[in-house]
């Protein structure tokens, strides 16, 4: 190494360690969870700086997500399951058996949050409620993610992603009109939900800092797939209008405001705005739609979709969407319609430097960058099941003969 490459190496240990911390250093953050929705709710905090701690039993091979396939980095360690926990730590420990509960009650004496993704009767019963914890810390908030909630005749159901897009509606609105119902192709209420815990979860630490007193939080999938309907519910419940499904994906009352033909594939329009219509007139060699009666305005353009939607294929069909996109680029809101590959693989995703690349015990992983940008740091991978039971132990004082106890009683 040259004097130069030292010297660079040195400014930037000095850079990192000079850094500001994350805004979320000194949280800590007990988690009982598993799969897609809690823990992709707790990655989200941990990309921020807490500390998130995965609680996993010792018996059942822990958290499920790590033997979701098809693809592995190795035995227990999935691809699924690292791109919901990277950041976090692992402790092995049996909520089953009073030993186990009595480690979490000592971990949660030091804790912000006791959060878990139980089906909705299992909390109390395991003693993850503020009820069962306030004695270790008044202060402790517990943060329940269910399918359907905590009470009610469904508290005893298990519920997943899919069923809440049937029943909340999704379905209805999603595809062809002639076609099947069909879901959205990611588990989107799975995603919104962690989202919304952990939205939860922080409204709850502000409240229990500020009054000294901590609380039960709660959110399930079903509640937040109902309210994701958002406008639609508003129009039915007061002007009695069920909305249905639209051809290309179009917006039930704006226009144009869905997918076109272009001479390679499809791009999508969102003329949003009056103004937006009158620019892609203008940029498509179109001007003397600027004002006809046909074209004026939202109603105008809703009445004449179909005529609408024939004109516009017709012209944005002489070129290639990249192109359109070169052409609109800043003026009409427009997109490319990509799949998963050409979308990570983008220039655009490129140039945000929107793909991490960090180094995991069988060489590096490549995974899609927290959306809440806080300053650079480093990231971890997700970690291996227990990989922090002893350390975690220590800190709370558990000599070697009380961790070689509990780990010969199955405990940890």
């Amino acid at each position: 190494m040259n004097a130069f490459d030292a010297s660079l190496k040195e400014a930037a240990a000095a850079a990192e360690k000079n850094a500001a911390p994350l805004p979320l250093a000194g949280v800590r953050i007990i988690a009982v969870e598993q799969y897609g929705a809690g823990p992709f709710g707790t990655q989200h905090l941990a990309d921020l700086g807490a500390e998130v701690i995965k609680i996993e039993n010792p018996k059942d091979g822990g958290d499920v997500g790590r033997s979701v396939g098809p693809h592995y980095f190795g035995p227990g360690d999935s691809h699924f399951y690292q791109s919901f926990n990277r950041n976090k730590k692992s402790i092995t420990l049996d909520l089953k058996k009073p030993e186990g509960i009595a480690v979490l009650q000592r971990l949660a004496a030091n804790a912000d949050v006791v959060f878990n993704n139980l089906r909705g009767d299992l909390p109390a019963k395991l003693g993850l409620t503020y009820e069962h914890l306030k004695a270790a810390n008044p202060q402790l908030v517990c943060a329940h993610l269910s399918a359907y909630g905590r009470t009610g005749s469904r508290a005893a159901w298990p519920g997943y992603d899919y069923l809440m897009q049937a029943e909340a509606g999704y379905l209805s609105l999603t595809g062809e009109p002639d076609g099947p119902p069909a879901r959205m192709g990611l588990s989107i209420i799975d995603l919104m939900t962690g989202t919304t815990a952990a939205m939860g979860l922080l409204a709850g630490i502000v409240g229990a800092r500020a009054s000294g007193v901590g609380r039960d939080i709660d959110v399930s999938l079903f509640d937040v797939a109902l309210h994701n309907l958002a406008y639609v519910a508003t129009w039915y419940l007061n002007a009695g209008v069920a909305i249905q499904r639209e051809q290309r994906s179009s917006h039930p009352s704006l226009t144009p405001s869905q997918l076109y033909k272009t001479q390679d594939g499809w791009i999508f329009l969102m003329c949003n705005k009056e103004k937006f219509f009158d620019v892609l007139a203008e940029c498509i060699g179109k001007p003397e739609w600027i004002g006809s009666a046909q074209y004026k305005g939202f109603k105008e353009r809703l009445a004449n979709r179909d005529q609408l939607t024939r004109e516009l294929d017709e012209a944005l069909q002489q070129r290639t969407t990249e192109e359109w996109m070169k052409v609109f680029a800043g003026k009409v809101p427009a997109a490319p319609v990509y799949d998963v590959q050409q979308a990570l693989d983008s220039g655009f995703v490129q140039e945000q430097e929107r793909v991490l690349e960090f180094q995991h015990g069988s060489g590096p992983i490549r995974m899609v960058a927290s959306p809440v940008r806080a300053g650079e740091h480093p990231t971890r991978p997700a970690p291996d099941m227990g990989a922090d039971t002893e350390e975690i132990l220590q800190k709370m004082g558990y000599d070697a003969q009380a961790i070689t106890r509990l780990r010969d009683s199955s405990v940890i």
